[in-house]
């Protein structure tokens, strides 16, 4: 399970920072699971935040983008894509990866990616933050966001 080796981020503060949590439809167990992991990591780290569903994985870019570009500080991206028989899945894999990676970079604000890539529903329960689940993947996606968004925040200050 990649849940051992990640970083701890305890302590963070939140406080003057707008998160906008996009967030897919599609797998209402798993996805529901990893909304409410970002929204108690948030609610914990203080930050001011807004909640904007969206159908798909496909869909988190382009909200993820009109978010920060209207003021967001940053954005947790989560959704759900569980591969099936088809080449479905790379595309849209590939599609929310790259577009997400492309919302951070052109708006220079941090993304959170919390996008679950399965191969089958096991493995988004295991990693949704459920009863039972052995990660919690939307609240590290939260905390990452804010962890990068407190970052570029001191390199502001530094900046002048």
């Amino acid at each position: 399970m990649a849940g051992a080796g990640a970083p701890t981020t305890g302590g963070l503060d939140a406080s003057g920072l707008r998160i906008v949590v996009v967030h897919g439809r599609w797998h209402d167990q798993i996805a529901a699971g990893l909304l409410e992991g970002a929204r108690r990591a948030l609610a914990e780290m203080g930050a001011d935040v807004l909640e904007l569903p969206v159908p798909g994985s496909f869909e988190l870019p382009v909200v993820a983008q009109a978010a920060l570009e209207a003021g967001a500080d940053g954005a947790v991206a989560l959704g759900v894509i569980i591969r099936g028989g088809t080449p479905h899945f790379e595309y849209v894999s590939q599609a929310a990866t790259m577009g997400l990676t492309e919302v951070a970079v052109r708006t220079g604000k941090p993304v959170g990616f919390g996008v679950l890539t399965l191969d089958d529903e096991q493995q988004g329960i295991d990693r949704a933050g459920l009863p039972g689940s052995k990660e919690d993947k939307g609240r590290e996606a939260a905390e990452a966001v804010v962890e990068a968004a407190l970052a570029l925040r001191s390199l502001r200050s530094v900046d002048g």
